[in-house]
């Protein structure tokens, strides 16, 4: 055979095109045979060539081709699709053959995989996949874990989560490079030690032969399906239908990786095996289809911009010898600063968009970039090529698993590492030009992040390939294409190129996954230290960062509103943070140690050279260009943060990595431009730039951004501060605040540059700018633990927050590689020690509360810093708050009483290297504009406010606190005021010069100031003359003037050449003096210092004269120990005390100095004259002030109003504490029940034309029956073997009943001896309120008519209450009535049971006629309606006949029936506790009755049916023998008592009389007695009941024979032993009959438990029909006081002996006839079906509250079950899983897989199982989802974390536990239908959930 099979073969034939023979497939098992054992010879090239030939045959390459051709038809044929595809699996069937060398395939395959040696699990898995983190066992960050291995390994008490892969990855376990040996799972552990034996040399040695072909086909296929596409557009189409074809044949290799190690190790040979390849794909040969093949890949190489080293000259770039890499040639050719021309393949894709730029794109040329990495590829082995069509064909999901499934082997990690570091270039270009950017950069990532993640890989690679010369040029080029001129300073001449954020490059994050791996790359060590040592790569890399530099520049728009906001600055802050931050933190979590300085040194040089080159760029001298602001500096902050690096961890001297003065000053310019930006926008001064301007300062401080940008420029800030002239630096400030002018002694003064609105915020703006600049200490000495407990105070300080929002807030370092873990021990234990953990708690509102960290009192008293906060506030509210909470915590604590003032806090010391900072506070600039500020708020200029003097006062204590201690000898420096000419002050020190007088100050005002007027002292002593204005006049000081000098100094200074003078700019706006005329110089008296100032401040805050008193003069201990806890909290009285009493300690001078002023009574200061024009201001001012407290105190007082109206109104929930809303007011001599309208206001009885009625909300119910008889709750499912079956609810049993009953007995009847509405029964409930019916029809108008509600239905008749907005639909009218009446009806009368049985026999016999037509009647009609529509049709139709009367009828004593038992429920199952009713006087029930009363007296009972003549008459015999023929009427013993009891009171005529009533009870009563001693007798056994049926016969002609239970027992057994009931004592019966002997108590109580239910409704309808108090009593004897509350007891009933039950029967006629006229009936039906009759008989009345399901105690047990189950209707894993809480059904939500007539499941489910209401748990979110009929809202979780927190959507992935807490109030809202008004965020579903 073998022999015939190799004849057939034939040889080397030429391949023939055609399918091979038939009769050779059938025998593929014995040709793959006999090739397997032609190859095992020795000599086996035979044997090749044969199984060449066959492959050649078999893989023919000529078929792709038609089938790429043929696909179109085959798609439009349809039945011609089967010849393409039918070869394929051919093909295929043919490779699995020869692989398995003629044995079984599925054998082969398990062969193969007992040699699996791999210890790695390797698991790829795609986007969406639930895998887990654990950050105690990686060691990298990118760690994952498959759930599998990772339930399977040991992580308790880990710091692990489960998270959704974005991009897919795969699984690490037993990867030790990546993760720690002790976390992999069992599994893994034992795989790595374990010897594997050696895989015998034949059983791959085929799979070495076929697979190379296989291969080669595919790459064939590949190559020929790609089309180059005519535009710039491949079209996706195409290419998906290429792959779709190849799918087969990729999930064949993909399986095949499956096999293990031994399989995987034979591809990688394969793979990469160049010869190979060679040989196959050369194109040489005569086989045409192969040259065609070849040429196609040409093509596709050319076109993708990339060469083929063999064609030497393409597209006119000249190649550098192939071989080389041009890298070393390239040495320091790249710094000369910009790149190489882009190669012209590129050129079509961007003119293409050009449009998105506003301006033209700019690019750059000089060819001095090596092109090599850009454009050259070669491909040597299969699977460089298959890399470069995976690439071409965007990546798709198949190829990439595969390469993915390859990985665990090494050798083949290595080989694609290096070959898709080779194609890095190729795929940037592929990444731009994708249109399914997104999809393309997650698989780009799934793939690197394998690779780069392995330090030892990455190493390698970096040494063997360049990779990072690779890396940073290829991402140099992307940004190349979308760069624009800069327009910042100078816009015709600059030469500055930045990047364009308005490109789809850096909108849509294109860039990400390259930056992404660079990021991932720079955090190995060895790799990041390569990086930082390669000169040339520096250069390159601040090129790259300085394309950013003052991208998305903002002009202020200072005409109109800008007309289209452009949203560009996300992508600019975005491209900021990821392309230049993150690199950055990086790199600089490798230069920890002093050993590392020479890499800062590098990186510091490289900067300031980029810096350089771009100040020279742009044009800037001086002065920064008016109105425009970019708030991305990265060059800046990678020279502050290197620095910062530098002197806080490798000791490096400052001053040696500073630039000269001039660059520093250069230096300081932009970022300061920033922090008056931010003034200037919080100011509203960039209003018509639109809300983005104001997202943009908000992103510049938020806590992901924060410490890469606000944090650098403000270090950087400092560092310039401390090494230029502080002078300069404080006039520069206010320079760029624009608040120079503002700073004059005068009361009046001209602002060029502000208007007058924005002073003073702008002056606020720069103090607070200077606090912050000189008391932060982030980068000035802080150490990392205490940095943390700042930022962690901070917030806190402003609110409580969660522990997850705290992670969020508190600015870890950007890189993840850092170090500083989220969650590390250190977060935790600075958390522990500065806040408290308040608990989750539940306020009965429903507003669920997640666990908060709360500030503790220390930190309060000791750690807010008002500094801190301002500095990380993102809204300005927050300040607000954090002040409010301190305030309150004074209070609460008795600190401080008033409105305290930010507490001053000391500060952490400075590092020895930036002490020259505090200079600032010692210059005599800031001295002057001190000491003007106090002078002009005890002046009450305008425009200053508390909080300038607040930043004042903070100043000056910063400045006494950081004071140098040159003034040892104060008395020698005391040489008079007179030695300094053109200053204010003698020195620079500030504690000196606070006691300084001035006595006069010239300053310029307009002419028409107040001051001008004055005449001149007489001896002005010009000396002492200073002014704060540029006045010409040469001694007199101007802060401008000032600063330009020295800034010509300093530039003069550090240029040599004479000639290079720069030109002294004055800016427009600066006017020369003089310019403006109406301004005129007058001399001011002043004669202050800054200690009298302060003292005179003291008394004007305390509004006393004299106020300050020096305390030292009480008590000298004072000045010993200063620390006194009185000054560290209060206002601005004890911080002037404060800074008095430290000048004081400082100084033996200012001490005297402040005795002496306090010594001098200060006369009252003289009113100023206030002129005209000022008044006006100040009134308006006034008014405006005045008016805002007013709407202030209006808000409070309303608000308070709301509130305590809320607390009385609105307590839904908590029924005990309820103050009852008066419906009726109830006094006795009230005739007439008198109703207030909450609409027109109006009181007044209802009338039959102006009925009233009561706000109610109608709603289906299915609570009731969920009722089950077992008080434990049901599990929720989380296993296959648990179920829930529905068969034990309440619902279910009542159903088999009604059914049962309604196939032996007659229809109409059985609709009278049952209740329904345990399903879908409508509950009624109101909130109190009542108003006129016609008021309410208006205001339905008028709400129908309002468009902008949400959440509710006006057309459904839903509305809200309008008193107190409770949710509600309908209205139920107040039936017209007294009161007196009412209480006549009560009296008791003395009439016998006989009479009254009679007279309530007459009563329901008068037919109801319906009122005449009223308002009331055609309301009562409209209101029946609502009812009976409020539930679905199925719950209301249980008739055979359908639409027959009896259903009504049926139907609307069961919804009194639903409201008895509901509000039994909501009493908690008994009537134990008493009292009123749960909801106060809001019950409704009385006016429920009153309409459903009027609607069942129009169906009048026949009065021969009427069950009140069998319970009261007895029957002749005779007349139950004529219908026989029809079904018999139900027997009176398996009526529904309950149900008979409502159906009698509500056919009597309303208003009731209490005596009917009585009767009634007690005539049902008997019945149900009977009920419970027939049941009793079913239930024991034989012997029982003969022993009973004697002694009770004993004792029947006792006198009380009939209230005895043994005597009546006997009887019932002895008549219904006549039928047939208890015979058939079969083998089911022992089921019913309880196996322990009865005693007569557990025979008493079974008979008290029967009954009790009955007692209970009857006592709730009398309590609401007659208005009695419920009593309240003990369990145990519930029985007797409801009895005796309802009249069935005796009045002289003794209780000594014990109770018992039959002593409150009161027969109506002979019990022994009734009873055995009763048990007949039953005899008559069991004759023919006796187990029915004892089914029927026994009915379980003892039902226990209604429960949701009860769930686990672990989220994870949940999820782990649900997120993968499959849908049951589709057999598909739902996307969106939910369980039902009710009943445990698994739905789908939004699934349109499970949609029915346009509804989807969980709509569905919500109608079947609760009537309309449904909760549903989602499983992928943790989250509860309520729906109520047509709405629908999300809950909350019931399951937190360990912080008390819910993870809603599971994107902390942290475990989560059950709070039963919070499930107590979800499954109250339940029980209590009051989920409409507890939760307010209601939306329609539309019924698509």
């Amino acid at each position: 055979m073998a022999a015939a099979a190799a004849a057939a073969v034939g040889g080397p034939q030429p391949p023939q095109p055609e399918l091979p023979a038939p009769g050779l497939a059938l025998d593929k098992a014995a040709t793959a045979a006999h090739l397997k054992a032609a190859l095992s010879r020795p000599d086996n090239r035979a044997g090749a060539e044969e199984l060449q030939a066959l492959l050649e045959r078999v893989l023919s390459a000529e078929r792709p081709l038609a089938v790429a051709a043929d696909s179109e038809e085959a798609a439009a044929g349809g039945g011609g699709g089967g010849g393409p595809g039918a070869a394929e699996e051919e093909a295929l069937e043919w490779c699995k053959c020869l692989l398995a060398g003629g044995g079984g395939y599925e054998e082969f395959c398990a062969a193969v995989r007992a040699y699996d040696p791999a210890a790695l699990c390797g698991l790829v898995w795609t986007a969406n996949f639930v895998a887990y983190r654990c950050r105690t066992c990686g060691i990298s960050p990118c760690m994952s874990l498959c759930a599998e291995c990772f339930h399977q390994g040991d992580h308790t008490g880990h710091d692990f989560n489960m998270f959704r892969s974005q991009a897919g990855g795969a699984c690490d376990c037993g990867d030790s490079n990546v993760m720690r040996e002790s976390g992999f799972c069992r599994r893994h552990q034992i795989k790595s030690s374990s010897n594997i034996p050696c895989v015998p040399k034949d059983l791959l040695m085929m799979s070495e032969f076929v697979l190379p072909r296989f291969i080669f086909c595919l790459i064939q296929y590949l190559r020929e399906g790609y089309n180059e596409p005519a535009a710039d557009v491949p079209s996706e189409k195409d290419l998906n239908k290429v792959l779709q074809l190849l799918e087969p044949q990729i999930s064949f290799l993909e399986d095949l990786t499956k096999m293990g190690g031994a399989m995987r190790s034979v591809l990688t040979q394969v793979l990469t095996n160049q010869q190979n390849y060679k040989d196959l794909t050369s194109g040489l040969g005569e086989n045409t289809c192969a040259k065609k093949s070849h040429e196609k890949y040409l093509i596709a190489l050319k076109s993708s911009g990339l060469t083929y080293p063999e064609d030497k000259l393409v597209y006119g770039v000249q190649e550098p010898s192939a071989g080389t890499s041009a890298l070393a040639v390239q040495g320091f050719a790249g710094a000369t600063g910009t790149l190489g021309q882009l190669d012209s393949s590129d050129e079509e894709d961007q003119d293409g968009s050009q449009g998105l730029g506003k301006r033209k794109r700019v690019k750059l040329s000089s060819s001095t970039k090596d092109q090599s990495i850009m454009d050259v590829l070669k491909h040597k082995s299969f699977l460089e090529e298959l890399l470069f069509w995976t690439i071409k064909y965007e990546f798709p999901q198949k190829m990439v698993t595969f390469l993915l499934n390859m990985l665990p082997d090494q050798e083949y990690k290595v080989a694609f590492t290096k070959t898709f570091v080779q194609h890095y270039a190729f795929i940037m270009k592929t990444l731009k030009k994708s249109h399914e950017s997104d999809t393309m950069s997650n698989r780009i990532v799934h793939i690197s992040v394998q690779l780069f993640s392995n330090e030892e890989l990455a190493r390698q690679v970096t040494e063997e390939c360049q990779l990072l010369d690779i890396m940073v040029t290829v991402l140099l080029y992307m940004m190349e294409s979308c760069l624009i001129k800069s327009e910042l300073q100078d816009e015709e001449n600059s030469l500055h190129v930045v990047v364009n954020c308005g490109e789809a490059l850096l909108k849509n994050n294109t860039y990400w996954p390259l930056v992404s791996d660079f990021i991932n790359i720079l955090s190995h060590q060895s790799v990041a230290k390569k990086f930082l040592e390669d000169h040339g790569l520096l250069v390159t890399w601040m090129n790259f960062v300085s394309f950013f530099q003052g991208m998305n520049l903002n002009k202020r728009e200072l005409n109109e509103h800008v007309e289209f906001e452009s949203q560009t600055y996300y992508a600019a802050f975005a491209a900021e943070l990821e392309a230049c931050a993150q690199p950055m933190w990086g790199l600089l979590s490798h230069c920890k140690v002093r050993e590392t300085q020479e890499y800062t040194r590098n990186v510091v040089r490289y900067c300031l050279e980029a810096l350089q080159d771009w100040f020279d760029a742009i044009n800037f001298v001086d002065e920064p260009a008016p109105n425009q602001v970019t708030f991305h500096l990265p060059l800046h902050r990678y020279y502050a943060m290197f620095l910062s690096k530098a002197v806080k961890c490798q000791e490096l001297d400052l001053d040696s990595v500073l630039p000269d003065q001039e660059m520093l000053m250069k230096l300081m310019i932009h970022p300061l431009q920033i922090q008056a930006s931010l003034a200037e926008i919080h100011s509203n001064m960039w209003v018509r730039n639109g809300l983005q301007i104001k997202g943009q300062a908000m992103t510049y401080v938020q806590s992901h951004f924060c410490n890469s940008m606000i944090d650098p420029d403000i270090y950087l800030l400092q560092v310039c501060a401390s090494r230029l002239d502080p002078d300069y630096f404080i006039s520069s400030v206010f320079e760029r605040f624009k608040v120079v002018d503002l700073l004059t002694m005068a009361s009046q003064h001209q602002n060029t540059v502000l208007d007058a609105e924005h002073e003073r915020s702008m002056l606020e703006g720069a103090l607070t700018f200077l606090v912050i600049l000189l008391s932060l200490r982030l980068h000035l000495g802080m150490s990392d633990d205490e940095i943390l407990r700042a930022e962690m105070v901070a917030q806190l300080c402003m609110n409580d927050r969660t522990h997850s929002s705290l992670l969020d807030l508190i600015p870890e370092n950007p890189n993840p590689k850092s170090g500083i873990i989220p969650g590390s021990y250190s977060f935790e234990s600075v958390l522990s020690a500065v806040a408290d953990f308040k608990a989750p708690v539940f306020e009965p509102g429903g507003s669920m509360q997640q666990g908060m960290y709360t500030p503790k009192a220390e930190v309060w008293d000791q750690e807010f810093d008002p500094v801190m906060v301002i500095l990380r506030t993102v809204y300005r509210r927050d300040v607000q708050s954090a002040m409010d909470r301190y305030t309150a915590f004074l209070k609460q604590n008795g600190k401080f009483p008033g409105n305290p003032w930010p507490p001053y806090k000391k500060r952490t010391p400075l590092h020895p290297s930036y002490k020259g900072l505090m200079r600032l506070l010692h210059c005599k600039t800031l001295h002057i504009v001190l000491f003007t500020l106090l002078y002009k708020i005890l002046m009450d200029h305008q425009n200053l406010s508390e909080h300038v003097l607040c930043m004042v006062l903070y100043l000056i204590e910063l400045g006494l606190e950081n004071s140098a201690d040159e003034e040892s000898d104060e008395e020698a420096s005391v040489c008079g005021p007179e030695r300094c000419h053109d200053s204010w002050f003698p020195g620079s020190n500030l504690v000196a010069n606070m006691r300084h007088f001035i006595n006069y100050v010239r300053v310029r005002v307009p002419e028409t100031a107040p001051e001008v007027k004055r005449d001149s002292p007489a001896s002005t002593s010009s000396d002492s003359l200073g002014s704060l204005q540029n006045s010409g006049t040469a001694q007199v000081f101007s802060l401008v003037a000032e600063r330009r000098k020295k800034f010509q100094e300093i530039i003069n200074r550090s240029s040599n050449e004479a000639n290079q003078v720069v030109r002294p700019k004055t800016s427009s706006k600066w006017s020369a003096p003089g310019s403006a005329p109406q301004l005129t110089t007058a001399i001011l008296e002043i004669k202050e210092s800054i200690l009298s100032l302060l003292i005179k401040l003291h008394h004007k805050l305390s509004g006393k004269q004299n106020s300050y008193y020096p305390p030292w003069l009480d008590d000298i201990e004072i000045l010993i120990q200063p620390e006194i806890p009185k000054y560290s909290h209060g206002d601005g009285i004890t911080a002037v005390e404060r800074i008095l009493l430290k000048a004081a300690l400082q100084s033996r001078m200012n001490k005297r100095i402040i005795e002496e002023i306090c010594r001098k009574v200060t006369p009252p200061v003289p009113p100023r004259k206030v002129t005209a024009a000022e008044k006006k201001t100040l009134d308006k001012e006034e008014r405006r002030q005045k008016a805002r407290e007013r709407q202030q105190k209006l808000l409070a007082e309303f608000a308070s109003r709301q509130k305590s109206f809320m607390e009385t109104a609105m307590d839904v929930d908590s029924p005990e504490n309820d103050i009852p809303m008066e419906i009726a007011t109830a006094e006795p001599q009230v005739s007439e029940a008198v109703y207030d309208c909450v609409i027109c206001g109006q009181s007044g009885p209802s009338s039959e034309d102006r009925p009233t009625g009561l706000v109610v909300l109608l709603q289906a119910s299915s609570v009731l029956g969920q009722c089950r008889d077992n008080t434990e709750p049901k599990k929720l499912p989380i296993t296959e073997e648990e179920q829930i079956y529905p068969w034990d609810t309440c619902a279910a049993v009542h159903d088999v009943r009604l059914s049962l009953l309604q196939r032996y007995f007659k229809d109409s009847s059985c609709l009278l001896a049952v209740s329904i509405g345990w399903e879908g029964g409508v509950y009624v409930q109101t909130c109190g309120h009542t108003l006129h019916i016609d008021c309410h029809k208006s205001y339905m108008e008028s709400l129908r008519n309002d468009q902008v509600l949400q959440g509710f239905s006006v057309d459904k008749g839903e509305f809200t209450c309008p008193l107190c907005r409770q949710f509600a639909n309908s209205v139920l009218p107040c039936y017209p009535g007294s009161n007196m009446e009412n209480n006549l009806w009560q009296r008791p009368s003395n009439k016998s049971i006989h009479d009254l049985i009679k007279e309530v026999e007459e009563l329901q016999g008068r037919p109801g006629a319906f009122p005449s037509e009223t308002n009331l009647s055609k309301e009562m009609e409209s209101v029946m309606k609502d009812i009976k529509n409020t539930t679905q049709k199925k719950y209301r139709d249980y008739s055979k006949t359908p639409g027959s009367p009896d259903n009504d009828f049926l139907f609307m004593y069961s919804v009194a029936r639903t409201n008895l038992e509901l509000e039994l429920i909501h009493r908690g199952g008994n009537l134990c506790s008493g009292g009123a009713s749960t909801a106060g006087k809001r019950s409704c029930l009385n006016q429920l009755f009153h309409v459903l009363a009027l609607h069942m007296r129009l169906y009048s009972i026949d009065s021969e049916f009427n069950p009140w003549r069998k319970l009261t008459q007895l029957e002749e015999m005779n007349s139950q023998l004529g219908n026989e023929e029809q079904q018999p009427e139900v027997p009176i013993l398996y009526h529904d008592v309950t149900s008979l009891l409502l159906i009698q009171i509500l056919m009597m005529p309303q208003p009731l009389r209490k005596d009917h009533f009585t009767c009634i009870v007690k005539v049902l009563f008997a019945l149900l007695y009977t009920q419970a001693l027939a049941a009793l007798s079913v239930k024991c056994n034989e012997e029982d009941r003969s022993a009973w049926k004697h002694t009770g016969a004993l004792k029947k002609n006792t006198c009380d024979a009939e209230k005895s239970y043994k005597v009546l027992l006997s009887f019932v057994i002895s008549e219904l032993s006549k039928g047939k009931l208890y015979h058939e004592e079969g083998a089911q019966e022992c089921a019913m009959v309880s196996p322990t002997a009865w005693s007569s108590e557990s025979m008493e109580k079974y008979l008290q438990d029967f009954c009790l239910p009955f007692l209970r409704i009857t006592s709730l309808l009398q309590h609401h029909l007659f208005g009695e108090d419920l009593p309240s009593c003990q369990e145990e004897e519930e029985f007797s006081v409801l009895s005796s509350c309802l009249g069935l007891l005796p009045t002289f009933y003794q209780t000594e002996h014990p109770f018992i039950s039959a002593s409150c029967l009161d027969w109506p006629v002979p019990a022994f006839d009734i009873i055995a006229q009763w048990c007949s009936e039953i005899n008559s039906f069991t004759e023919r079906h006796a187990e029915q009759g004892k089914a029927l008989l026994i009915q379980e009345s003892r039902w226990k509250l209604p429960h949701l399901l009860q769930l686990p105690e672990n989220y994870n047990t949940i999820f782990q079950y649900y997120h993968r189950k499959t849908c049951s209707v589709c057999t598909k894993v739902p996307k969106d899983p939910a369980v039902c809480l009710v009943c445990g059904t698994f739905v789908c939500l939004k699934g349109l897989c499970c949609k029915q007539q346009s509804y989807c499941e969980c709509v569905l489910h919500s109608q079947n199982c609760g009537a309309g209401t449904g909760i549903f748990l989602l499983v992928n979110a943790s989250v509860i989802i309520i729906i109520r009929g047509h709405r629908f809202c999300l809950w909350g979780s019931v399951y937190l974390d360990a912080h008390g927190e819910e993870d809603r959507d599971l994107r902390r992935g942290k475990p989560l536990y059950i709070c039963k807490e919070r499930y107590k109030v979800l499954e109250q809202q339940w029980i209590s239908h009051t989920f409409d008004h507890i939760n307010k965020r209601w939306g329609p579903h539309y019924n698509g959930l």
